[in-house]
Parts: structure tokens; C-alpha cells; sequence
């Protein structure tokens, strides 16, 4: 747990897990946990805010009230909340900082189904990055990123860093090889593309959270994960954040 007081609780999400139940077991899910540790009933449950896709770590806001989540929702719709992540992707990303900017809509060409891709026709989304540390394992560069979506479309931050060339380690989907991510959803994945993606889950973290919400500033900060935190530290020996 991040935070909590009478209106919120803020927790930090570990990968490999939804935020949304699939499962009858109540702890296969964020919300259910959430549900457990508020002791909540069916006429009071909690309220996420926001949301991350299942391997993403990070910070989650959950409304313990239905005034205190749709205020907080009215915050984030007005843009007075900015996220940062953190990435670690392959390859050396050439430039300290850049932005990315290209439009998003579903991947009609693709065998899965959640995939979206970048096309004209898409939706306008945005991205900065700005490079925190490079590094080399076994002879393969790495490049530590932290990243600010100005927009929030699905898997904008996975698509946009793939887009350019520099995929974040462990993405099943956007990784290079989308047949990677249908062995796992089918439970076939081989030692061989396990390997290959280096890491069980995506490197990226919900890191940072700022707002200006209900007439006060918040802050909130996350540590990453002991999967994320080894990799980045055999990465990036002198790196500093």
C-alpha cells in the first residue's frame, strides 16, 4: 500500500495481475484484494480510478467512496493528473529525449485480438521519453526510459517505444513476435521464447503519480518490482535515476 485515507487508497500493482476479476477467487484480481482489505459489502464496493494492463507494475488509485472516485475521474478528464513510467527496452535509444507522436487504432492485421497498432486513421496520441541510463547485457544494449503519455490510449506507451524501434523488454505482444503472446494465452509458450523474452513480464512501471485534485497536491511514487529491480540493476550498474 501507497496511501490511504478516508477517501482513496493508492496501491502499487504488481505485474501478473488484473485489475478486473476473471477468476471466482477473489485475490486473482486488484479489486478483489481491494475488497478483502476495505472489507467492503455489495451495496459499498470500491472504485478504481485508473487502470493498468496485466503485467504493467505500479501505482493504482482506488476510491473507497462514490463521491471521492468520481471526483478524482473529474480530475483526471480535466488533466490535472501526469503519469510517469518507467521502461527498460532493447537497443540504445539514440536521442536524450524525444516525442513521440503517432495515431493508434486497432490492428485489423493481427491474429490477436487486443492489438492495437499505429495507422493514419487512428487516434491522435502523444509520448515523451527522456533517457535515464543506457546499458549492455551479454553483449545486448538496453536503454532505461522515463516516459510521460500526454494522451492515454490503450498500450499507447508499448506501441509508441515499439514504433521506434525499441520494444520494452518481456512484451509478449509488441515484442517483435505476436505468435510469442498466443503460446501464452494457451499455456505452449518453449524455454526458447521464454529466453527470448528475457523477463516473465513487460518492464514497464506506473512510477510516478501527480495531481491537483480536491483542492490540495498529491504525490505518489512507486518502487519497482524485485523482476523489474534486478534487471535494471545488472543493466545499469551506474545508472542513476
Amino acid at each position: 500500500m501507497v496511501w490511504e485515507d478516508g477517501d482513496i487508497l493508492v496501491v502499487n500493482k504488481p505485474a501478473d495481475l488484473v485489475c478486473h476479476p476473471t477468476k471466482t477467487d477473489e485475490y486473482s484480481s486488484l479489486i478483489g484484494r481491494a475488497r478483502l482489505h476495505l472489507r467492503a459489502t455489495s451495496e459499498s464496493p470500491p472504485h478504481l480510478i485508473n487502470r493498468l494492463d496485466r503485467e504493467t507494475s505500479g501505482l493504482v488509485l482506488i476510491g473507497k467512496t462514490p463521491a471521492a472516485a468520481r471526483e478524482w475521474r473529474l480530475c483526471w478528464e480535466a488533466g490535472d493528473v501526469e503519469k510517469t513510467y518507467e521502461a527498460i527496452v532493447h537497443g540504445r535509444v539514440a536521442s536524450e529525449e524525444a516525442w513521440v507522436e503517432a495515431p493508434l487504432g486497432k490492428d485489423l492485421a493481427s491474429a490477436v485480438a487486443i492489438k492495437d497498432a499505429v495507422r493514419p486513421d487512428g487516434l491522435p496520441a502523444r509520448t515523451h521519453y527522456r533517457v535515464i541510463g543506457r546499458g549492455e547485457r551479454e553483449g545486448a544494449p538496453f536503454t532505461w526510459l522515463r516516459v510521460t503519455p500526454q494522451t492515454g490510449k490503450k498500450h499507447q506507451i508499448r506501441i509508441h517505444l515499439a514504433h521506434i524501434g525499441h520494444p520494452i523488454v518481456g512484451d509478449k505482444i509488441y515484442g517483435g513476435d505476436e505468435r510469442v503472446y498466443l503460446a501464452f494465452v494457451e499455456k505452449r509458450m518453449s524455454d526458447e521464447q521464454r529466453r527470448w523474452l528475457i523477463l516473465g513480464n513487460h518492464a514497464l512501471l506506473a512510477a510516478e503519480l501527480k495531481a491537483a485534485c480536491g483542492g490540495r497536491a498529491w504525490h505518489f511514487i512507486a518502487a519497482p518490482g524485485s523482476e523489474f529491480r534486478e534487471f535494471r540493476d545488472r543493466v545499469f550498474v551506474s545508472a542513476k535515476p
